[in-house]
Formats: C-alpha cells, sequence, structure tokens
C-alpha cells in the first residue's frame, strides 16, 4: 500500500488522531431558518466520523451575517448551542473527534438574509464575479460598509463568545477561518483590504485582526486546540493579493509563534486564476502540524505526510459521498463522486443516503 502512512497515528497539539485522513470543513446548509443545527446534521457527521478529525462547516459567530442562503448553522444562541451538542454527542459515541470552525461571512452576506442590514468588510468593494443566493433568487452582490476601526473590537468579541459557546456544545476544539473570501481572509489580502491605518496597508496591518480573533480563541481554548484556515491564492470571491507567498510566510510565521494546533493551508486556486507555491514557505514558517487541502490523492497526500511536508491532509469533495472515505481509502476501492446539485439543497438527498461499503 502507497498510501499507509496515512493511516498512522498523529498528535495536533492536544488533538491525538488515529489516522491522518481529515474531514475538510464543508458547507451544506441542513440548519433551520434560525440557523440551528438539525436532527440530519448529526446523522451525517456521525457517519464520518472515523475521519481522523472533522472540522464542521463554517459557522456563523454573530447573528445577522448569513452568506449561504439562510441555512448555514449558527453559534450565537442558547438553541444553536445545545443542537450542536447533539451533534457533537453523535459523533464521540462514534469515536470521532469534531472541531467546529467559526466564521464571519463580511461582504460575501447580502442584505436579503439579514433583515435588510448591509454587509460588512475591510473595504467598500463588491464581489463581482459571480451572484449570491437569496430568499429572492441569485442576486448581485452588495457593497458593503467599511468597517470602522473602533467597530472590530466587537468582532473580535464576537468570536471569543462563539469560542466559548463552542466549548459548551462540546467540541473538541475550533478553527479559525480565515479562507475564502470571508471577513478575516478580506483583511488578509490587499486585493480586498484598500483601508489605510492600523488594519490596513502592510502586511502586519492586514494580518492584524486574524491573529486579534486567535489570541482570543486561544484564550478560551488554549493554543493546543486551535488550528486556522487560511486560502492565499483561492480566487473564490473574487480574491486576489499581490504576494501571496509573503503574505503566506508571514502568518504561518505569526500562528508559530502562537503555538497552535495546526495551520490547515488550501494550496491552490478553485478558479487557477493564481498560481504560486504557498506550501513551501508555510512549512518554512510554521514547525507544528501542517494540514494540506485542494486537489490531493490519498498517494499525493501519503507522499507528502512521508516526506514531512504535512502532518495530515484534508477532504472535501470526496467527503460529501464516501461517509467511510478512511475505509476506501485503506481498501483501494473506488470513490464515489458527489452530485453538485443536492450540495445546499434541503432534506437527506446527496446528504445522508450515500451509502458506505457493504
Amino acid at each position: 500500500m502507497n498510501h499507509r502512512s496515512l493511516f498512522t497515528p498523529v498528535t495536533l497539539g492536544a488533538l491525538t488522531l488515529p489516522n491522518r485522513i481529515i474531514m475538510a470543513p464543508l458547507t451544506r446548509c441542513r440548519a433551520d431558518a434560525n440557523h440551528v443545527p438539525t436532527a440530519i446534521m448529526a446523522e451525517y457527521y456521525a457517519q464520518r466520523a472515523s475521519a481522523g478529525l472533522i472540522v464542521a462547516e463554517a459557522t456563523m459567530v454573530m447573528e445577522g451575517n448569513s452568506a449561504f442562503g439562510g441555512r448555514e448553522p449558527g453559534i450565537y444562541s442558547a438553541a444553536q448551542v445545545a443542537a450542536w451538542k447533539t451533534v457533537t454527542d453523535a459523533v464521540h459515541a462514534q469515536g470521532g473527534k469534531i472541531l467546529l470552525q467559526l466564521w464571519h461571512g463580511g461582504r460575501a452576506c447580502h442584505s436579503l438574509l439579514n433583515n435588510g442590514a448591509q454587509p460588512v468588510a475591510p473595504s467598500p468593494l463588491r464581489i463581482t464575479n459571480d451572484e449570491t443566493h437569496t430568499p429572492q433568487g441569485k442576486k448581485p452582490y452588495e457593497i458593503p460598509r467599511e468597517l470602522r476601526d473602533d467597530e472590530l473590537p466587537g468582532i473580535v468579541a464576537g468570536f471569543k463568545q462563539a469560542a466559548l459557546n463552542a466549548k459548551a456544545a462540546g467540541f473538541d476544539g475550533v478553527e479559525v477561518h480565515g479562507a475564502n473570501g470571508y471577513l478575516l481572509d478580506e483583511f488578509l489580502r490587499d486585493g480586498s483590504n484598500q483601508r489605510s491605518g492600523h488594519y490596513g496597508g502592510s502586511i502586519e496591518n492586514r494580518g492584524r485582526l486574524l491573529l486579534e480573533v486567535v489570541d482570543v480563541v486561544t484564550g478560551v481554548w488554549g493554543a493546543d486546540r486551535v488550528g486556522v484556515r487560511i486560502s492565499p491564492l483561492n480566487s473564490y470571491n473574487d480574491m486576489k493579493d499581490s504576494d501571496p507567498v509573503a503574505l503566506t510566510a508571514y502568518v504561518a510565521a505569526q500562528l508559530n509563534q502562537r503555538g497552535i494546533a495546526f495551520l490547515h493551508l488550501m494550496r491552490g486556486d478553485f478558479f487557477g486564476l493564481q498560481k504560486a507555491d504557498v506550501v513551501t514557505p508555510a512549512r518554512a514558517a510554521f514547525k507544528g502540524a501542517l494540514l494540506g487541502n485542494m486537489g490531493y490523492s490519498p498517494v499525493e497526500g501519503a507522499q507528502a505526510i512521508t516526506d514531512g511536508t504535512l502532518a495530515a491532509v484534508a477532504f472535501g469533495h470526496h467527503y460529501v459521498s464516501n461517509p467511510d472515505l478512511v475505509e476506501r481509502v485503506k481498501r483501494g476501492a473506488a470513490l464515489v463522486e458527489p452530485d453538485g446539485r443536492t450540495f445546499y439543497s434541503p432534506g437527506a438527498a446527496g446528504y445522508t443516503d450515500y451509502p458506505a461499503l457493504g
């Protein structure tokens, strides 16, 4: 077997995992209209508990920042915390470990999803390369309101409270979502952050909000139960940066100083528009556990683990349609391809109805 390194135990901070196959966070929009997780979500995650670690989907840290048609989960209300507890209990009953991904949608939000509230961002720059789903159908993204510096402590406080709520909900830790064109990533990259002052301009200033969030979240959980996800190349949500390699090196070095459990690196661009090697500078600057994501096959991922480049590999779309991905990879069985039409649709179809191996 040329991917046997995937099936060796690994330690990520305080987390000891039985294998190195990670379930990447996947937004599936099965929460209810109040962003409360549903019973079918507990079933879905429990089905995938054989992963070395599950990183649950992007979850709203504060009310009024919906960006996925109004059905993504939150972690800001008592009802949401209680419902997430049923999810974590279900995963733990199957012997799994699960983290919650803490997320703010930033300029990817829409007023039609948030009781008329204008989306917020580092700069008043609209997403122009796509439209978003709203209760009135697909609509263009709106021009966001530029956040004032004096509003940012409130954002940081929202992440802290969400981290506290995730602990109450029984998660094993959290991942801070600094990727894919949402608020923290919008501050990081100069294509979306064109502000001046304390949070704009230099890489150090653009990285400030992410690091402030990481600091308060590690204050809640301890650094050894916190991961951070970044996507310095991904042009999803109309994102770009003039020097993604330097940005990667800076963020990785800062996170290394904080001793977090892992850095979760999306190495590429969904659309192939921006190309660079960000794995090498991340590995050089971050001495802890590096998780790789985007396009890894089991064989390539296992080789990167053997080489010492990665500690583990996160798989995304194949976890949609292969609840027993670990066993399939171990057996060398064919992987089922997911049906993209059901990624965000309601109900069990394309969610909990993909069969495991007999």
